[in-house]
């Protein structure tokens, strides 16, 4: 990569810290599918479409998502470099496009998730300390629908008595209200007693917080004490659930985006494919022209 295209490349991810709050991470990975494509294409800053034509025929051996992924991040980079001025086309239009299928997430019905609560409430029942607090870890996740890292990174004082939400910051560093439900309080009351003064988290382990990964392997135990196959569940699922559940409910879509933090609603749309049967319902319940026509 030429120093032009490295500066340019600088430029495009300030923008997208600063503008679009996008997480190391995020930068990590638009930097990584950046120098990639130009080490087929040469210098990207003044790629042609002839140039980003031959793309699809390097990118042939990977997968649709990875094409998918590496073409959305030079679209975003030449349409900054168009907004800025910093060249006069886009040739965007010439990156592959696959065919990409988004996975339907894997979902729990509520009985099922009855049965965690109900496994992890009789266990808590004991006053044990570390059931005191797996029934605070999924009365947080199902309850309130936080990301496993949001979850295990809450400071010792985030619920605060009174105030029934959390003000959270989360992925791309985008902040979002939280609601607490009294259970959680409840929940979350029971177990602090039990976390260490010296601890600046709400759920310690090793020397700081609780691990994702132990977070994981907590929920499939919980999952496998409810009679549930522990594979079919994770802190992820837990969170699906909490959205699959809501928009049954009658939650507004717009709503649950917020209530998830996704930038995109497209991102929440997946949700509807669950409740497909109640939408269908409401159309015919709903809609001016579902009424009388049976009797025509």
């Amino acid at each position: 990569m030429t120093a032009e295209d490295r500066a340019l490349l600088d430029r495009f991810l300030d923008m997208m810290a600063a503008e679009a709050g996008a997480s190391r991470n995020t930068l990590t990975a638009y930097r990584t599918d950046l120098r990639s494509a130009a080490e087929v294409v040469g210098e990207i800053g003044t790629a042609d479409m002839a140039a980003l034509g031959r793309l699809g025929a390097a990118w042939s051996e990977l997968s649709p998502a990875t094409v998918a992924r590496r073409s959305a991040a030079l679209r975003r980079f030449y349409g900054f470099l168009q907004e800025e001025g910093l060249r006069a086309d886009d040739p965007s239009a010439a990156l592959p496009r696959p065919a990409t299928e988004r996975p339907l997430p894997r979902i729990l019905d509520p009985h099922e998730v009855d049965a965690m609560f109900r496994a992890a409430e009789d266990r808590a029942a004991s006053g044990m300390p570390l059931a005191l607090r797996n029934l605070a870890l999924i009365e947080l996740l199902y309850g309130s629908g936080l990301r496993a890292t949001e979850l295990v990174s809450l400071p010792r004082g985030a619920l605060r008595q009174g105030q029934p939400f959390l003000i959270l910051r989360g992925k791309g560093a985008k902040e979002r209200l939280v609601p607490i439900s009294e259970r959680a309080f409840a929940a979350v009351a029971a177990w602090l007693p039990h976390v260490p003064g010296t601890s600046a988290y709400l759920f310690p382990g090793g020397k700081a917080h609780l691990s994702r990964v132990r977070l994981f392997q907590l929920v499939r135990t919980m999952a496998a004490d409810a009679g549930i196959a522990p594979d079919r569940v994770s802190p992820h699922v837990l969170r699906h659930a909490f959205a699959t559940h809501l928009l049954a409910g009658g939650a507004d879509l717009r709503a649950l985006q917020a209530l998830l933090g996704h930038a995109d609603i497209a991102t929440t749309q997946i949700y509807t494919h669950v409740d497909s049967a109640r939408l269908v319902e409401l159309v015919n319940q709903r809609h001016p022209l579902a009424k009388g026509r049976g009797s025509a």
